[in-house]
């Protein structure tokens, strides 16, 4: 798929999972549950002991049934070693030229790390496929509202301390999707899948109309 091809599919749910664990194993057997209970586009963080093993084999898997990104991604070294390990896009907590220019030299996706206006012009300068803002725990979202007002063209794909029952809210202030970590993965597989089951749901309804207050 081409970039802009990937980019829609994996931002096609308007939620993503962040996975960051202590252990492959368990970075495996979450990716496992979410994937299980429906979901379609999973990070799987730098900071989880053998990422990179457990996206070769997360894609080795799905093949094309789901998207499978590594985060976590500051420089361009670790930037190719995703794209060679498989990543179908990479994310990253901050704003750096290389990660970028290195996605795109594969025909790889960057959702490049934001936190301010000026970060976000920046970022759509050097060609970012989505602006990731993070983190998003301290801000709310009539934040997006407020800069898509400047800046519709902006991607925005607020993470970091967002909860299950606020991705919604974020979504109908036009986020353009929002990453979430451990607050899916909690609980058994059937907490889970329900979890995931009723997110969908209603993120399904905000981008249909039916729009909660914000």
């Amino acid at each position: 798929m081409y970039r802009w091809e990937i980019t829609r599919a994996a931002l096609a749910q308007r939620v993503f999972a962040i996975v960051r664990k202590e252990s492959y194993d368990q970075a495996a057997a979450a990716a496992d549950t979410l994937l299980s209970a429906g979901l379609t586009t999973i990070e799987i963080s730098l900071t989880t002991p053998f990422a990179l093993e457990a996206v070769t084999t997360l894609v080795r898997e799905v093949g094309d049934d789901a998207i499978i990104g590594v985060g976590t991604v500051l420089d361009g070294a670790s930037a190719r070693m995703a794209v060679d390990a498989g990543a179908r896009f990479l994310a990253s907590p901050g704003l750096d030229e290389e990660v970028i220019r290195t996605g795109h030299r594969y025909g790889v996706p960057v959702f490049a790390g934001v936190s301010t206006p000026t970060e976000v012009v920046r970022a759509l300068e050097l060609g970012a496929d989505a602006l990731r803002l993070f983190p998003a725990s301290g801000l709310a979202p009539g934040w997006i509202r407020d800069v898509r007002a400047d800046l519709p063209q902006a991607a925005l794909l607020p993470a970091g301390g967002i909860s299950v029952e606020a991705a919604p809210e974020w979504i109908a202030a036009g986020a353009a999707a929002c990453g979430l970590g451990s607050v899916l993965t909690e609980g058994d597989r059937d907490i889970v899948a329900k979890r995931v089951t009723d997110l969908l749901v209603r993120l399904e309804e905000v981008a249909s109309g039916d729009r909660p207050e914000v």
